[in-house]
């Protein structure tokens, strides 16, 4: 698949940036914000070179695709995703197509609010250590990769700089308020579990994922990005399995790869070979076509 990757729309767009993170970039149009979902790439707080081709035309596209999938549950920012609608803001349309997020403006609660299906990830190195997943005392003996009964709320504060802060939810309760941390977290899990059915008939299993909220006129409303393979874990059905450590079906070529360097994760890496760029790309294509049922034009 030869195509030209994004890795910055700095140069595209007339309109001020007001903040540029490891993927996305966020540009001020006056009454609206503007979203490039670029294709940078990440792993271990590194912006790594290349940029992978079509992974920021997925991401968006697959954000849109679930917040028009889960409107009826809760409101979101989207205003459209249409390239075209920018006229003369933007100067290579082509280049933007596929990527751009035109969005309502709002208040930023600054809580990452993460719901875990299953013990995995960081949620099992906590309970190794600790026995507990943010504060939640869990049974002895859970094996990795364990489904929960129920899901469980897991809070992060937000940090723009280095790391999310894990945080038990009466943390989260003491930042923001109880009625707005039961609000948080209750149309979080119901957000999680209407796409954990959705994404098992695809025979893909939503292992644990995180969304952002905002308020506007004191309305919640979801924004940033949902149910994408770099705010969500998906597991293929086939390969699920207790004890192991499960191939995710998002930027796990590039893990791999780092993994089996010698880089020490306190510099910046090399570049990443073809190979990994393409098997990436590809990861990022197929779980698009799956949840969705189309490929991208």
């Amino acid at each position: 698949m030869a195509a030209q990757a994004l890795a910055t729309a700095a140069d595209l767009i007339d309109a001020p940036l007001i903040y540029k993170g490891k993927v996305r970039e966020l540009y001020d149009l006056g009454e609206h914000f503007l979203i490039v979902v670029t294709d940078r790439i990440s792993a271990f707080d590194y912006v790594l070179d290349p940029p992978v081709p079509h992974k920021g035309e997925v991401l968006n596209r697959l954000s849109a695709y679930w917040f028009g999938e889960t409107k009826h549950l809760i409101d979101n920012h989207v205003v459209h995703i249409d390239v075209d609608q920018l006229g003369d803001i933007v100067r290579d349309r082509e280049a933007l197509r596929n990527r751009i997020m035109v969005t309502r403006k709002a208040e930023r609660i600054d809580m990452e609010c993460v719901v875990r299906g299953y013990i995995t990830g960081g949620g099992w190195r906590q309970y190794e250590q600790t026995g507990e997943v943010n504060g939640i005392a869990l049974p002895q003996g859970l094996r990795k990769n364990g489904e929960f009964p129920q899901p469980i709320f897991t809070p992060a504060a937000k940090n723009d700089v280095g790391h999310d802060e894990d945080i038990s939810f009466e943390q989260m309760k003491q930042q923001v308020g109880e009625e707005l941390a039961v609000q948080l977290r209750d149309k979080s899990i119901e957000l999680y579990e209407f796409a954990r059915k959705q994404c098992l008939q695809h025979d893909i299993i939503l292992a644990d994922c995180k969304f952002e909220f905002g308020l506007i006129d004191g309305k919640l409303i979801l924004i940033d990005e949902i149910f994408t393979p770099d705010s969500s874990r998906f597991w293929a059905k086939s390969n699920y399995a207790l004890d192991i450590e499960i191939d995710s079906m998002d930027k796990e070529p590039v893990r791999t790869y780092l993994a089996g360097t010698d880089w020490d994760k306190n510099s910046q890496p090399d570049p990443l070979p073809a190979e990994v760029v393409q098997a990436t790309a590809d990861r990022y294509l197929a779980i698009y076509e799956k949840l969705t049922g189309s490929k991208l034009s």
